[in-house]
Parts: C-alpha cells; structure tokens; sequence
C-alpha cells in the first residue's frame, strides 16, 4: 500500500495543477508548462478559478469540476488556503499531493500550527504528501516523462536518484547533473517533511527498477533508527546492492562546548551523523560536484573485485600524483604480471615505463595508447584502472576518449577517464558516456571516485553484524544506585557507585573500597592487597591529579597513613570548600596500554559510543572513533581498527599485541548498558588499560553522568 501510493506521485495518470497560471514568470505558469512539454505521458489538468485555459488547456474553477479522476494534485495557493483546498481534494479522492506552497513551520509557531492543520487533512483524506515548502518532483522515465518543478531543467533519464530536503539545493543539483552529462531517474524536493520523508522514499526506491544509485541532500532525520535499517537493507541486498550518498549540513561545533567530559567534548552532533553514516553504509560526501562525481562512477561501472588500480599515462608527473592520490585513498597499486610487462616491452619505446604507473611517454599516439590499456584491462592483478591523457599534438583528446570507451565497454573492470583538457571537454565527456564511462578533469577526483567504488564493493559484501545481549548483567543493582543518586541534590554518582554500575554489566573493575577514615583506608588496604591507590572522591573535583586527590604505588600501612593525610591535605588548600565523599581505594592495576572508551547521549540519534588512545593523548590527538549503539560486533571492530594509531595496538617495536577483544566486550558491555539505562548522559572511562592478549582490560578512572529521568 505505502508503495502505491508513493506511485500516485512518481507515476500518476491524471494530474490537477490548482494554481497553474496564464502569467509568465509565475510558479504556477512554469510548472504547469513543465509538465505539458516536458512529454508527461498521462493528463494533466489546469485549476484557475478566473482562467478559461492555461497554455491552450481548459481550465477549471475547482478541482471538483474536473469530470475525470485524479490521481496526483499540485497545489500552488496561499498558504492560509492550503488547508482547504487539500479537503477538496479529499472529496475528489486525490491518492497523492505536492505542497508547493511555503509558509508553515518555516515562519514560526503561527506556521507551524498552520501545517498541522494541513497534516490533519492530509490524515483524514488519506492523502500521502510531498511538502509544504518544496520544489516539486521529476520522474524521467520514458513511460511518464513527469516534471512537477518550476526550474528549468528537465535531466535526461539515468538511474541515479537524487532526493533533497532543499528546493535550492535541489535546483543546483539539477544545474549540474545537466552540465556534466550526468542522468537521473527521480527527483524531489521534500521540503518541511509533513508527510513523505527521506525513510519513506529511501524504502520507496529501494526496489524502484529505474534506479540503481540513490543520493540525498540532507538537513536532519525524521527518525534516523528506521533511516538506518532500511539503508543497510539497500545497501546489502544480496540480489541488487545499491548505493546510497549523502550530503549532511549542517556542520557545528556546538559539541565541543560540553566540556564536561572528554566524549562529551569531542562529540559534538557532527561526529553523530559520521558515526551514523559509517553504521549505514552511506558514503558521505562534502558537494553536489563530488556526489556526482562519486553517484556517476557507481552508477555507471562495475564495482571492483578489490582494491588495485593500475594507471597509464602519457605524462610522467600527472602519473605520480595520480598514483599519490590512489595511496592517499586507500586504493593499492597493481603489480603488473610479468607477461604483461613483457608484452608491453614489444609496443613501448625503450624509454617508457612498463611498472604501474605505466607511462608511454609524450610522443605516445593512439596506437601505442591502445595497445598499453588492452594489456592492463586483461592484467590479472587489476581490478580497476584509471587511464589518463594529457594533450599532445600526437593524437586528438577525443580519439583518445574513443578508444577508452571501446575498451571500457569489453571489460567487467571499472574504467574512469581523465582527459585534461579543457578545449574538447563536451565532445570528450558524450564521447565517453555513450559508453558509460565517467570523466574526471583531475586524477584526484577519479581516486576518490575509485576508492568509493572499493569502498561500497566491500560493504556490500560485509554481513550486517549480530548484537550480543549479556546475561552476566544485574539491572536491579544498577537501578538501585541510579535512584540512590538521584535522591541527592544535585542528582550525581560518585567514583565508587560507578565501579559498581560497571561491575554489574560485567566491564572489569579492579578491587575498591570507599574510606571515610584513615582507619577505613587501612582496613581497606589489607583486604584488597598491596599495593593500592588512593584517589579522593569528590563531585567538585572532576580531574583529581590536578588538585593532588591521587597517589599511587602505596605498599605499605605506614605509606597508606602518610599518603592519606597528605592527599587530604592538598585537596583542602587547592580546592577548599569541596564537597568530600571520601576517599577511594583501589587495587594498583599492572601498567598497560591506555585507551579511552565513552558514551555521549546524542538528542537526535540517542547514544553514542567512543574509542580512542586514553590519558591526555586523547586530548592531544583526538584519534578517536564514534558509533552508535546499540553495538553489533562489527560495528565494535569498526571502532577499534577505525583509530589512526590502531597499530600501537598490534605487535609494535617489541611490544606484544593488545586485547583488542577485551576492548570489543567492553564497548558491547556499555553499549547494552546505555541501552537499558536512559539515565545516563554521559560516561568517561579514561583510561581503560588493555594488556596483552589474552589477559584483558581493566577499568581504571570513570565518570558517569546523570541527565533528566527518562521520559522527562
């Protein structure tokens, strides 16, 4: 059902256009000449109350003197009328509407009650609705022919989808898909997101047989959980995997104002949507010019098989910086085998390179360029290649531009072209996509396009990941504790009721005790062991090393008491006023490596985890890593391999590796915590030390935050 209805606004056969206009220059004139010259394959009717035709078609007052059907209705009234006259179209039995109009939530409160009126019609009639506030839609199939837009470009059919949340942005969009060449299956404009929003059109063509690539422009989620789902449900389909691109914008540094806690600092909205693009498998991309580039690439090729790339040139620097960039994009270059190296010695001049790059030098024609790509494309140990051509008055650009069609088209490796040259550049381009074969100014964008390609290859591959459920875990403990702090004011946890929230969801803790004496703390000591650590318990005090509230390395009851007093002592003279729980003592854990894991309660996306190297690198490097639980054991992975310093987990100058899967339980651990636990806003365990494999982790400094009780 909810597809059909979305076909009433992709492929509708009757349309009623109330507001289409006799005024050139007007919304409602340019749309209803874009659906009546465009070739729209259905009827089309005019509503205008004080016109007798528009464009030579008959006009009616009402969209209930139309005598046939409609399926789709296109309103372009005042806003303050938009209410009404979506009722009428209820009464006709309209399945679909576009909202053209603008002024709702976008203007304020008084707006925002006004699209709720319209939302309430729209409910009632069981209409489905594009809009308010958008640009209309297009659909470029040759059996519709439908463009429901005010803008001037009517794209040619292709199989990339492009949906955008703004009309603007969408018009740019159209602008350029149109000057590089590039087709497109569907449109629209979403605008206020009334009704239809990105989950319903993600779902929608998912299993649209037009299109094989799918590319949003986006501004927020309506309910990013489903976003997710139905993403990785696209982007895995084991019969016809498709690709999704995003723009998200947006970008803000509101994050790092919480400053609360490393991961509330480091984890602003921003880091959010990465974290939720990376679990979806959408690329995310920074402009319309590379999400073209990238969507023209995936739509148009084969994926690869894997990451090597072999280049040929005729110009030896514009081949290492090709070459730079493929590394610098986590594309490999290809070995070429020795046959094919041998081969290419009997075409090449002695000063040409046979090695990947291969260079043919500049007094290469379209024979010798020829000859060296057939040779790569049937190189066994390449899985995509880049060709690329630098003007020369050896051979035309356009020539050249031919004969990497002709061979792109016999292969099922993806080829992207880079012709530099600006002077041909339209006949180049329609000489290449007539076969489908991209075409990239600079090598740069073609390494991008590539490493996207691999990228999507690999993920399309990937298993979706299972989610482990502890059952070591004691939810009643926690809520105990949760409820015993919130009785405080104001409501917080101290250091040892977080070692023992932790405890209870199984994330290893060393042996503690809290001390409200000297006697207590050598009490303490001589039933955890020696040797201990004591740290002062404080909610004043959130960085304890620099007010004097830790010591370490205490063997000893005679160094407990001095270390003791001492502590106390220094946390009066640099803090004075604080408020002291206590002090807590703590088994002196083995040296290990430090990382650092955490949790920030997102208000869009719920929480969201944190790994990263721990101790103060974490602030000096901000090498971390974000996702979003809950956390299956890929995404855990992810998070772990995802860090820039990931190899100072491994076996490094010595060292044995790390417990990298102590560090994947621990992440798990919190993630269900979190999960089951709304109380909690934020979490900093800085630093979880990892030792060797095999012998684990141990949570040594945390601190747990308290938001508003769920629900509130």
């Amino acid at each position: 059902m909810a597809r059909a209805s979305l076909d009433s606004l992709f492929k509708p056969d009757s349309i009623a256009v109330i507001g289409a206009s006799t005024r050139e220059g007007s919304v409602g004139h340019a749309l209803f000449s874009n659906i009546l010259m465009n070739g729209y394959t259905g009827t089309v009717f005019p509503v205008n109350m004080r016109a007798r035709s528009v464009l030579g078609v008959k006009a009616y007052p009402s969209i209930r003197d139309i005598p046939d059907d409609i399926d789709l209705a296109i309103l372009i009234v005042p806003a303050l009328a938009v209410p009404a006259t979506l009722a009428e179209c209820g009464q006709k039995k309209v399945k679909a509407a576009i909202i053209i109009s603008a002024g709702f939530k976008e203007l304020g409160p008084s707006g925002a009650r006004l699209e709720e009126s319209l939302k309430d019609k729209a409910r009632q009639y069981g209409i489905r609705m594009i809009g308010p506030n958008c640009f209309g839609l297009i659909n470029t199939a040759r059996d519709v022919r439908l463009n429901t837009t005010f803008g001037r470009v009517m794209p040619t059919h292709g199989n990339i989808a492009f949906m955008s949340q703004s009309g603007a942005v969408g018009v740019n969009a159209l602008e350029y898909a149109e000057s590089e060449g590039v087709g497109l299956s569907k449109f629209a404009s979403i605008g206020n997101k009334a009704d239809i929003n990105e989950n319903d059109l993600l779902t929608y063509l998912k299993d649209d047989d037009e299109t094989d690539v799918i590319a949003f422009y986006l501004e927020d989620l309506v309910n990013p959980r489903e976003f997710m789902q139905i993403a990785r449900e696209v982007t895995s389909n084991p019969d016809r995997p498709k690709p999704i691109l995003a723009i998200k914008s947006g970008r803000t540094s509101e994050g790092a104002k919480a400053a609360s806690s490393h991961t509330g600092a480091l984890a602003g909205s921003d880091e959010a949507y990465n974290a939720f693009f990376a679990q979806a498998r959408i690329i995310r991309v920074e402009t319309i010019n590379e999400l073209f580039a990238k969507a023209a690439a995936l739509a148009y090729q084969p994926v690869p098989r894997g990451p090597r790339v072999a280049i040929l040139t005729n110009a030896g620097g514009i081949g290492i910086m090709a070459t730079d960039a493929c590394i610098a994009n986590g594309l490999e270059m290809a070995k070429l085998a020795p046959e094919t190296q041998a081969e290419m010695r009997k075409h090449l001049p002695p000063t040409a390179s046979v090695s990947n790059p291969v260079d043919i030098i500049g007094d290469a024609g379209e024979d010798r360029y020829r000859a060296a790509l057939e040779l790569l494309i049937r190189d066994p140990n390449v899985d995509s290649l880049l060709p690329i051509w630098t003007p020369t008055l050896m051979a035309e650009a356009v020539d050249i531009a031919a004969i990497i069609a002709e061979a792109g088209t016999a292969t099922d490796k993806p080829v992207l072209a880079c012709i530099q040259t600006m002077g041909d550049s339209a006949a180049i381009r329609k000489a290449l996509l007539k076969d489908r074969i991209p075409h990239y100014q600079f090598p740069e964008s073609a390494a991008r396009a590539l490493a996207t390609m691999t990228q999507f290859a690999a993920w399309s591959k990937r298993p979706q990941g299972d989610t482990l459920s502890f059952e070591d875990v004691d939810k009643e403990r926690v809520r105990e504790i949760v409820a015993r702090a919130r009785g405080r004011q104001p409501a917080f946890l101290t250091e040892p009721e977080g070692h023992e929230v932790f405890d209870s969801y199984g994330l290893p803790v060393p042996r503690f005790q809290l001390a409200r004496s000297e006697d207590e703390a050598l009490s303490a000591a001589a039933e955890i062991g020696y040797p201990v650590v004591l740290k002062i318990v404080s909610p004043d005090i959130l960085h304890k090393t620099e007010f004097g509230g830790v010591r370490v390395s205490i063997t000893d009851d005679e160094s407990l008491r001095n270390d003791y007093r001492q502590l106390l002592e220094t946390v009066n003279q640099r803090k004075p006023g604080a408020d002291i729980h206590g002090v807590l003592v703590q088994q002196m854990a083995p040296k290990g490596t430090e990382t650092i894991i955490g949790m920030k309660r997102d208000p869009q996306f719920g929480p969201l985890l944190m790994f990263g190297l721990g101790g103060v690198l974490v602030e000096v490097l901000k090498d971390v890593t974000f996702r979003l639980a809950p956390l299956n054991d890929i995404s855990a992975e992810s998070m772990v391999t995802g860090i820039k310093a990931v190899r100072l987990l491994g076996e490094f100058r010595g060292q044995p590796a790390r417990d990298t899967d102590s560090i994947k339980e621990c992440l798990q651990r919190l993630s269900q915590l979190v999960i089951d636990f709304e109380d909690f806003s934020e979490i900093d365990i800085n630093p979880l030390l990892v030792y060797e494999e095999g012998k684990g982790a141990l949570v040594l400094d945390a601190r747990l935050l308290l938001g508003p009780p769920p629900g509130q």
